[in-house]
Formats: C-alpha cells, structure tokens, sequence
C-alpha cells in the first residue's frame, strides 16, 4: 500500500471504526505521513534523512569507521557507502584510511558538516513542529516517551 493510499484511508471517514482504532495501523499511517513530510522537507534543502543521520552520529560520538557508523545510524553498510560518498563529495565529511586497519576507512565530520548539520538541526526541528502540531507541547514530550518505550520494548 502507497503512503498515499494510507493517508486516504486514515483520513476517509468511511472507514470502519475498528480500523481506525488499530494503533499499530495508526502508527503506520502517522510514520508514513511523518516520513512523507519530513523527507519532503530535508529534499527542499538538497537532503535527505540518512544525510542528517551521519552528520549528527559524527558531530555526537566524533570520527567513526562505516560499520560503527552502520551501528550508529541504522543505515545498512552498502546504502551507508553512497550517502558518505556524497557527503565527502560535498565536504561535509572527509574519509581516510584507518592507519592501524588499511582495509577499514574512518569517516570525520568536516567544519562545513557542522555548519550543515546546524542547518538541519534548525530544519528537522520545524519539520517536527509541523509534523506534530496539532499537540502541545506536553503531549509531544509524552508522545516521544510512549513511542521510545515501544521501541525499547520490541528491541530487546
């Protein structure tokens, strides 16, 4: 099912309660809508969430090889090769060869990876605002600790 559908189905007042109650399927649709706008957004600025991912697992924890930065991020290793590709190919990040392993690259943030990554900050952080607006901002702190003990939980 496209997002689009799921967007249909969640807005469309015939469909049937007991649907509408399923909170696995509203989370489905939520996620859906939340990462339809979000992605739109980061496109607008030339970038994507994976970029955002990296940049922030860098600035975080500092230099990494790739499979740490897979750990980090979620990213899989082989996606995660073209977004550090880009990103180097930007200057955002620098890639050099870890001098105790030649096989293993360490990735580093670059100044200008900084200075792009407060740029996404002050973007995801609207991009949120939108996504949830129609809660306070109580409700969005319980939201963020309901949703992180579900994914706690089904982690483990």
């Amino acid at each position: 099912m496209s997002t689009g559908d799921m967007r249909h189905l969640g807005d469309d007042p015939a469909t049937p309660a007991r649907l509408r109650q399923i909170p696995s399927r509203l989370l489905s649709i939520a996620a859906a809508q939340a990462d339809r706008s979000v992605s739109a957004g980061l496109a607008a600025a030339d970038a994507h969430k994976w970029h955002y991912a990296v940049l922030a697992a860098l600035d975080d924890s500092g230099q990494a090889s790739q499979a740490t930065l897979s750990r980090r991020t979620g990213i899989y290793r082989s996606d995660l090769v073209s977004v550090i590709n880009e990103l180097a190919g930007r200057g955002l990040v620098r890639r050099e060869n870890d001098l105790s392993d030649r096989r293993r690259n360490i990735i580093t943030l670059t100044a200008e990876g900084r200075e792009q990554l407060s740029r996404l900050d002050h973007l995801v952080s609207a991009l949120q605002d939108d996504v949830l607006a129609p809660l306070s901002p109580a409700e969005r702190e319980q939201l963020v600790g309901l949703l992180s003990r579900l994914v706690q939980h089904h982690a483990t």
